[in-house]
């Protein structure tokens, strides 16, 4: 029976291959083939071919990690740290029973068949390497050290313990989970004891870190990452969590061998830890059938609500969602867009939501500028805030997707509503601007609370103000922009659009995300243009009528103004995209 499991994974695999093959047919995937082909030939083997001895990765973290063996030490804590933070969320966050996902076939085909429990895990198992196997060669040549010959073959054993140990762990939590919920341990029991266990640890590491480590540096003399880096390694390689990381650290450590040596020496209690995963996987007695044909009918009724335009499958069960906001009766027709993707957006965008994240980052902000010690922490954390706030706007347009991209199945609906087509189109990108926007204040107000409040680092109070101000006036308009452009490519170029999880993966697809991504950059950059023009000028001319505090609020009004004049020049051309585009030409995307 086994063999007759791996066949079918062969052939499976091979079709899916030739599938893929085949699809290059089509010039749309085949451009997106080839412009993914080489950036990937590029960025990890153009440069190792042709400049050997400068080599390396993007993102890799070779210099650092062989530096010494006090940077080796570090990574290996930091990995264990994250490690340890994705289990206890793996204990803490699911709440239904244990649910081994199978496609419909597989349900069809092996469920009724004479095949043990057990049979059906390895099987389980053995699809899932596939993808670890890929997912390990991919981060050895992202994350690797491929400069050091025949150290790549120990990074990628190194990724492909640490995938597997980390899988091996998220399936046996959701049996051990079953079996709680079986003994009458609800979920919420379960939850408290963790997060109880956790805090509690977390509060002896705490008090461990304030009674023994020494405070970092003044405010005013942070060096940087060096100061950051000392103080990670005292906390982390010392004291408690030396104990509490151990396990964790076993998994990362073949991937920080230095030599095939070390490398070997960590790999025996490495998979000595993995076998114990194992075990105890295929021998937890947990009935998962019937929780796993539910998992595939749902997954299944998903795919075929969006191949039929819906936004989900309808069930009766379903719990209704709480509006955002109360919608009137008359209005503005985009405000009802709004509350309509608003709710599709799920809980976490309701006013309770963000009233409580705002009381949070307050509470946050002020605990941390407490006094000079707390202070200095806050100062390590701050440049933080500010870069996942540049990131959001780089990247949040992508993640974002309660607009066209989301509605694009039904867009045969949206052509009938009786809407001049701009107003449609503001309305379609209205929930992405205030998600994208509301994140941007609460990352924006607490990085105002951790900025220094003392030393010469120290920055008034009053251009604290005004520099926020800025940043929150211009944030609204500046995602209006940039959301325009991948509501436009939708719209142009459908096919290339993934609407699911049945849209097409692989390298050509791949390629055009990475066309979208260009494009969106080029487009932004140019968009910036006049409003940075216009606001320098306000800002240099500021200098001598009122100061920073004056010049750059006015400045942010003005930029403002300039990007809500582009972004409405953009809403109206994205309306006539939508005025042309005709449903009956355009085949079911993904």
């Amino acid at each position: 029976m086994t063999g007759a499991l791996i066949f079918l994974l062969y052939q499976s695999a091979k079709n899916r291959l030739l599938a893929r093959i085949r699809r290059l047919k089509q010039p749309k995937y085949l451009l997106g083939a080839i412009f993914g082909g080489l950036y990937f030939f590029y960025m990890f083997f153009a440069r190792f071919l042709f400049h050997p001895g400068r080599y390396r990765p993007p993102g890799a973290l070779g210099g650092a990690i062989g530096g010494g063996q006090n940077d080796v030490l570090l990574w290996a804590s930091i990995g264990a740290l994250v490690l340890f933070v994705v289990v206890v969320l793996a204990w803490v966050i699911p709440h239904g029973r244990a649910a081994v996902v199978f496609t419909e076939a597989e349900v069809a085909f092996l469920f009724p068949a004479p095949v043990s429990r057990r049979t059906l895990i390895h099987f389980k198992l053995l699809k899932l390497q596939l993808g670890i196997l890929f997912t390990a060669l991919l981060f050895t040549l992202v994350f690797g050290r491929a400069r050091n010959g025949g150290m790549a073959w120990t990074h990628a054993l190194g990724w492909w313990m640490i995938l597997s140990t980390l899988n091996l762990h998220l399936l046996g939590a959701s049996f051990a989970r079953t079996i709680l919920l079986e003994r009458g341990i609800s979920n919420w029991k379960r939850r408290v004891v963790v997060l109880t266990l956790v805090a509690a640890l977390a509060g002896g590491v705490a008090v461990w870190a304030w009674r023994t480590v020494p405070p970092p540096p003044p405010a005013e003399n942070i060096a940087g990452l060096e100061d950051i880096k000392y103080y990670a390694e005292t906390v982390l390689q010392a004291g408690p969590l030396v104990y509490l990381l151990a396990p964790f650290r076993l998994v990362v450590q073949p991937y920080l061998a230095p030599d095939p040596m070390a490398f070997l020496r960590a790999l025996a209690p490495a998979l000595g830890l993995l076998l114990l995963h194992y075990l105890w996987v295929v021998r937890s007695n947990v009935a998962f059938e019937e929780a796993s044909v539910e998992a595939s009918r749902k997954m299944a009724e998903k795919v075929a609500a969006i191949r039929a335009g819906k936004q989900q499958p309808s069930t009766g069960s379903k719990k209704r969602k709480r509006a955002p906001f109360k919608l009137g009766a008359t209005g503005f027709p985009a405000v009802a867009f709004l509350w309509k993707n608003l709710i599709g957006a799920g809980q976490a965008f309701t006013l309770r939501f963000w009233l409580m994240m705002i009381w949070i980052a307050v509470v946050l902000g002020v605990a941390l500028g407490a006094n000079a010690r707390t202070g200095n922490l806050a100062m390590m954390v701050w440049p933080m805030m500010v870069a996942f706030l540049g990131m959001s706007f780089l990247i949040g347009p992508q993640l974002v997707r309660q607009d066209f991209r989301r509605e694009l199945p039904m867009v045969d609906l949206l052509k009938t509503y009786p809407l001049p087509s701009w107003q449609l189109a503001l309305g379609e990108l209205l929930a992405p601007v205030v998600i994208l926007t509301a994140v941007q204040w609460l990352l924006i107000l607490m990085a105002v609370l951790m900025l220094p409040k003392h030393g010469p680092a120290e920055i008034p109070p009053s251009l604290r103000v005004a520099i926020a101000f800025a940043i929150a006036l211009v944030a609204p308009g500046l995602n209006l922009v940039t959301l325009l452009i991948p509501n436009a490519a939708v719209l142009l170029f459908p096919g290339w659009f993934q609407t699911g999880p049945d849209g097409p993966q692989g390298i050509e697809a791949m390629g055009q995300r990475l066309i979208f991504a260009l494009g969106q950059l080029v487009v932004l950059v140019v968009a910036l243009i006049p409003a940075g023009v216009v606001a320098g000028l306000i800002i240099f001319l500021g200098q001598w009528l009122g100061g920073p505090v004056i010049a750059v609020p006015v400045a942010a009004v003005a930029a403002a103004l300039v990007l809500a004049a582009e972004a409405g020049l953009g809403v109206m051309l994205l309306g006539k995209l939508f005025e042309r585009f005709d449903v009956s030409s355009e085949s079911t995307p993904g």
